[in-house]
């Protein structure tokens, strides 16, 4: 379980790795389920008897998107909690790569570095991250990314030192 923290522990914490996730298993449900969502149904999602055929994966690998969606997941599972919190949002990302694939039924966590957090307004907080979602066994992470989220917080609660 994530650890509590405070408004005012946070810049202790920039440049420090501060999370890894749980390993996530990525199912072909899974996988058959974000196309469902997104309406994207290229064979090398969701044909397996195709993908292993026709692709050098030996079957078939999750969507990037999808591999990039479950960093919601594995932010919940390792981050520590806001105590001022009153609301997250996903503010999006400066950069994304896709570096290697996730095969079907391979197993993925997240990595978080605090690269950043600086306060903005009365009541916000904008923490950047480096992300990393890892395949394991694997030598490559399926992807990096620069991520930005936003922290409410009631005003009052702001670090006299912010």
């Amino acid at each position: 379980m994530p650890q509590e923290i405070s408004l005012s522990d946070v810049k202790d914490l920039v440049g420090k790795e501060i999370g890894v996730s749980d390993w996530i298993t990525v199912t072909q449900k899974t996988i058959d389920n974000f196309a469902e969502a997104t309406g994207d149904f290229q064979f090398i999602h969701t044909d397996p008897v195709r993908a292993a055929a026709e692709t050098p994966f030996g079957g078939t690998i999750a969507h990037g998107f999808l591999s990039l969606s479950l960093l919601s997941a594995m932010n919940y599972n390792c981050l520590p909690k806001i105590r001022e919190q009153t609301m997250g949002i996903n503010y999006g990302f400066d950069k994304v790569r896709f570096m290697a694939p996730v095969k079907s039924g391979a197993r993925v966590r997240g990595r978080f570095t605090m690269a950043e957090a600086r306060f903005r307004g009365a009541g916000m907080l904008m923490i950047t991250y480096d992300a990393t979602v890892e395949v394991e066994g694997e030598r490559k992470p399926a992807l990096t990314a620069i991520w930005q989220t936003i922290i409410q917080f009631d005003p009052k609660d702001r670090p006299a030192d912010a």
